[in-house]
């Protein structure tokens, strides 16, 4: 049986490049589905869409990761390919994504981004793409090349394995995570990137999206490794403490008394503190090693990726 495949288009205010997006790819792909879900545009992309002979749904609650958490939810499909709807991602790539999953039986496979022009990469998104891929690499010893890509192509088993926690396009760094998190067969593709069509703007900001990576960062340490992120607080409370005691202890061994009582109370409490975020680290750690087992049984529900059965 061949592989179903579905293209699918997240959407906002893209009157502008929607149907040459189609267009490209039911070219490339022309047995796949291809569904273009709406955010709440203000514009014509709806009309456009439908028009240009996409299957368009609507989706009411603002932020691409509420987009993609609905397409995955409603969708069915062998094979899924995602990608944005302002033509900037290669539709011609799209083949070499799909056949590169279904040979090596992966799970999903990034179209990492090649610019053709030097407006199509800005310089703070290049800037925030480096900093969390490195701190993934950290995190979980491998990264992606190109974390914050939004041309993907993924297998049944990861979208259906998949939560979807992110309300915006912090979305892409929620998909890399689950991805490296279970350890799954990945793969990267180069791909070229364009600028956008005339008429076509971007959603993103550099400086709010920006704090969202920072954010993201903070949050990923904290959920998927709060042994080290309570246990570093609590080292630092306890270093504090040393320090402060150190004096105590030094005139109480001369005199045997402690003038500074307040002080003596502060370390007490600064190292009560450092226990109890040790602790804290401690549970959390069997907390999230036990939701990965239930994320790991959910994905594993579903075959791998094939060519036909």
């Amino acid at each position: 049986m061949t592989p179903t495949i579905a293209v699918l288009l997240p959407c906002y205010n893209e009157e502008a490049a929607i149907v040459q997006t189609i267009e490209s790819f039911r070219a490339a792909l022309p047995e796949a589905t291809i569904y273009v879900y709406d955010n709440n545009s203000r514009d014509r992309t709806i009309e456009v869409a439908r028009a240009a002979g996409a299957i368009v749904r609507s989706e009411r609650i603002q932020g691409k990761g509420a987009v993609v958490r609905r397409m995955f939810a409603d969708v069915d499909a062998d094979i899924y390919v995602m990608a944005d709807g302002d033509a900037t991602y290669d539709a011609a790539s799209a083949p070499a994504l799909v056949a590169r999953m279904l040979d090596e039986q992966l799970d999903m496979v990034v179209g990492s981004r090649v610019g053709e022009a030097t407006e199509a990469y800005r310089r703070g998104h290049r800037f925030g793409n480096a900093l969390l891929t490195g701190m993934l690499t950290r995190l979980f010893g491998r990264s992606f090349t190109d974390i914050l890509s939004g041309y993907r192509v993924f297998s049944r088993r990861f979208v259906k394995s998949f939560p979807v926690l992110s309300a915006g396009f912090e979305i892409e760094t929620e998909i890399s995570v689950h991805a490296l998190e279970l350890k799954m067969p990945v793969a990267e593709i180069e791909t070229p990137y364009f600028a956008r069509p005339e008429g076509s703007t971007s959603k993103l900001s550099t400086y709010r999206d920006g704090w969202r990576i920072l954010n993201t960062i903070i949050t990923l340490y904290r959920i998927e490794r709060p042994l080290w992120f309570f246990g570093a607080i609590g080292a630092l409370l306890l270093v504090v403490a040393l320090i402060l005691a150190a004096p105590l202890a030094v005139t109480y061994m001369q005199t045997g008394l402690v003038p500074r009582f307040p002080t003596a109370i502060l370390v007490t409490g600064l190292t009560i503190l450092a226990a109890l975020n040790g602790f804290a680290g401690l549970i959390l750690d069997t907390v999230v090693r036990g939701r990965r087992e239930m994320r790991r049984l959910a994905y594993l529900a579903f075959r791998a990726p094939q060519r036909g059965a």
